[in-house]
């Protein structure tokens, strides 16, 4: 065996080390660690995409618009519009979601449209922010997936997420991002990964439906809007045990049980009694090998605008669909009955409503807090968690997983829709009933 001067090799080794703690620390901070600027606390990211939200002014609207057309307009220049029904239909409805926009932008087109719960909500509110977020995250995205991080942690935690979740470690990555950044964030994160060769099929699957939740910042919108901001700690702690709880049952019914689960790249289970060595090499062997941080950052870059643009559109278009069909149609209040059952077996008084209210999130996440937003407490917590727990939506995170790489249908998402807010509704009027008592 080749034995090397240790001398030599502490210039190498120091030269890692550093690669992999300060971008990795680096990314910690901007994702994860909450600062006060202005007297709003949150997280870095945050920041930036507010100061840039600022800095554009009125122009946020026209770049916004900008990403619609250009999403619109990326399949076909691309020439997969015509790949499958699935293309040609969000085809479509990535064009409405063009005139949709125009129409938000400049206040042209029939009145009820324009009623603040309609396109000002979805323009002003949902667009707009991931517009920007998406983008200005995936510059900073490279600091935290591509300099060992990933791979320490995952190591680190496998003996939690394999036995519950059935995933590799390093998807507690991706759940924490979205927690605290935007499930877009996390679905890229999850994608970059699956692409790469490290998640099968089913892993990214379970991943993207079952930790890709909206941000713990849109969480306190919807806890405003339920007036739940005094027990906000209850809320938020019960909905991420919820959420989690029911991934976990999820991930052993079809249809994710029984998709592909071969990896190419799996991550490296440890040595018995040697996990934090194990983890430990593996981060510095990553950061050994990963790229320059101008060409991980660029091609970050790119996937973000990609995905950027991919979801603008049909969170315009499927989302004003969604918004119109729940107020001027009966059919989440006939879809709502499938869920009645896990309702009324907890007895309370507005049940009909929030199974309605429920059923109401498949087209946007925040219906269940609009329609729930004068209940009675056990419904109205219900609703909040809900609207989180649920995870799949048309208006964003439906469009945005079908951008990626990872093979999910429509279908396949419906199933693991009405699974997920079946059993969320279980557990979440009884935690809303225990929250109710604590709180006195």
């Amino acid at each position: 065996m080749n034995r090397q001067d240790p001398q030599a090799r502490q210039p190498a080794a120091a030269a890692t080390l550093l690669k992999l703690f300060l971008p990795s620390a680096l990314g910690i901070l901007i994702f994860f660690v909450p600062i006060e600027i202005a007297g709003k606390r949150t997280i870095p990211l945050d920041h930036l995409v507010t100061g840039a939200r600022a800095l554009l002014g009125d122009a946020s609207g026209l770049y916004a618009l900008v990403l619609i057309v250009a999403g619109a307009a990326y399949p076909i220049i691309r020439g997969y519009w015509n790949r499958s029904l699935t293309e040609r239909i969000f085809t479509v409805l990535k064009i409405a979601g063009v005139i949709a926009a125009v129409m938000a932008l400049t206040g042209w087109g029939p009145a009820f449209l324009h009623a603040p719960d309609m396109l000002p909500f979805l323009f002003d509110k949902l667009v707009i922010p991931v517009g920007l977020i998406v983008p200005i995250g995936a510059i900073f995205l490279a600091l935290l997936i591509s300099y060992g991080l990933l791979e320490l942690i995952g190591v680190l935690v496998q003996p939690v997420m394999r036995p519950i979740w059935r995933t590799p470690g390093r998807s507690a990555i991706d759940a924490v991002a979205s927690f605290v950044g935007s499930y877009s964030i996390g679905l890229l994160i999850t994608n970059r990964v699956y692409q790469a060769g490290q998640y099968s099929a089913r892993e990214a699957a379970i991943i993207a439906t079952g930790f890709s939740t909206v941000s713990a910042t849109f969480m306190i919108i919807v806890a405003k809007t339920l007036d739940l901001m005094d027990v906000w700690n209850l809320y938020f702690w019960l909905t991420l045990l919820i959420t989690f709880v029911v991934t976990a049952v999820t991930v052993r019914l079809p249809p994710l049980s029984r998709m592909d689960d071969s990896a190419e790249d799996g991550e490296p289970e440890a040595v018995p009694g040697k996990r934090l060595s194990t983890a430990w090499q593996i981060g510095l062997d990553v950061a050994e090998k990963a790229p320059s941080l101008h060409r991980s950052v660029a091609l970050n870059f790119k996937e973000g605008l990609v995905m950027a643009i991919s979801i603008l559109p049909s969170i315009m278009s499927v989302g004003l669909l969604g918004l119109l069909v729940a107020k001027y149609t009966p059919l989440f209040e006939w879809l709502g009955w499938l869920f009645y059952p896990f309702v009324a077996v907890w007895g309370v008084a507005d049940a009909a409503a929030l199974a309605q209210a429920s059923a109401a999130g498949l087209a946007e996440m925040f219906l269940p807090a609009l329609l729930m937003a004068e209940a009675e407490f056990a419904a109205r917590f219900a609703a909040g968690v809900v609207s989180v727990s649920a995870v799949l939506f048309f208006s964003a995170s439906i469009p945005c997983i079908l951008s990626t790489s990872i093979p999910l249908s429509v279908g396949r998402m419906l199933v693991v829709w009405f699974i997920r807010v079946g059993l969320s509704l279980l557990l979440a009027v009884p935690a809303g009933y225990l929250v109710q008592t604590l709180a006195g």
